[in-house]
């Protein structure tokens, strides 16, 4: 039995604390409140992950620190760097591997299908942020002073999560019109939760893994049109109706709220192909995707009742 320590309690950190625990391991999930899932296997600690002598601490004698926090986006440039910066140095500190939870934002803009080989070109603040923790990582780890591992994932499904299909989906369910500044006819690379909870899992403790960055195994992409008309059929709800807004909307919508106005840096994945290979963790790692009607199914079923559920098959 190891320890794990995971810091944030999101639908990822908490969909991996809930994997560890049903595997039999010790977990220890950090968050400044104390939440995270109830479990016999887990304990939930209050403290502040920025501060490093606290989570050194925390993590002496674990395994693996898993970084399963996710900073407001419009506090990304002021809040990640102190923080990803505390959750190296306890790495180094203590010798547990440090498994980060990233996303795609670092590549910019891209032509074709994104590997873990594509530059990080993207000019963004919040690309550049994730392509600076990264490299300050990644330069610890061939300076023999820690061992890290990244997985990025593309747009998440998973009940509890602020993601495009996540806003999308509850509407479509419910017969209400959906009203947004995408191409709903582009394909699209969606990640379901679970399986980045089991791919982290697997990057942690497999000594392959450390020293790179890897994509998370993910269904092949469909626009977000046919996500809707599956989930729709699936839940047997009237068929989806889609308007696409103009992008100047977006734009006007940024001047009143911050969520909206973060998003103009990444509008560019929503009208093009935005498609996320991930064959080197399939192949690697031995994690397969969940097929997309069986996430659809479960993520109907926490639409239906309010409840966010783990996936079934999660200890794949």
């Amino acid at each position: 039995m190891s320890l794990h320590v995971i810091v944030g309690a999101g639908p990822v950190g908490t969909a991996t604390a809930r994997l560890l625990a049903e595997r039999g391991e010790r977990v220890r999930v950090v968050t400044r409140r104390g939440t995270g899932p109830e479990h016999p296997a887990v304990e939930r600690v209050a403290a502040d992950a920025g501060d490093a002598d606290r989570l050194t601490a925390l993590t002496e004698g674990a395994t693996a620190l898993h970084n399963c926090a996710n900073p407001a986006y419009h506090r990304w440039p002021t809040d990640w760097p102190p923080l990803a910066a505390a959750l190296l140095t306890t790495a180094e500190r203590t010798g547990a591997v440090l498994a980060t939870v990233g996303n795609l934002y670092g590549y910019g803009p891209v032509d074709g299908p994104m590997t873990e080989r594509t530059p990080p070109a993207s000019t963004g603040a919040k690309g550049q942020v994730r392509n600076r923790m990264w490299a300050d990582a990644l330069a610890a780890h061939r300076a023999g002073r820690a061992r890290v591992t990244e997985v990025r994932g593309s747009d998440y499904l998973g009940v509890g999560g602020q993601s495009l299909p996540m806003l999308t989906l509850p509407k479509v369910l419910a017969g209400k019109r959906v009203v947004l500044p995408v191409d709903f006819d582009a394909p699209h690379t969606w990640t379901y939760v679970p399986d980045v909870a089991r791919t982290l899992v697997a990057a942690a403790t497999d000594e392959r893994a450390w020293g790179r960055a890897w994509h998370v195994p993910s269904a092949d992409a469909v626009p977000l049109r046919e996500l809707a008309v599956r989930a729709a059929a699936l839940a047997g709800a009237p068929a989806p109706k889609l308007t696409r807004l103009p992008r100047p909307a977006l734009w006007l919508a940024g001047l009143a709220n911050p969520f909206a106005r973060e998003l103009r840096e990444t509008a560019y994945q929503f009208d093009r192909p935005f498609v996320m290979d991930s064959t080197a963790a399939r192949d690697t790692l031995g994690v397969a995707p969940t097929p997309l009607d069986e996430a659809l199914a479960v993520i109907v079923a926490g639409l239906r009742d309010g409840a966010d559920r783990p996936m079934p098959s999660a200890a794949r």
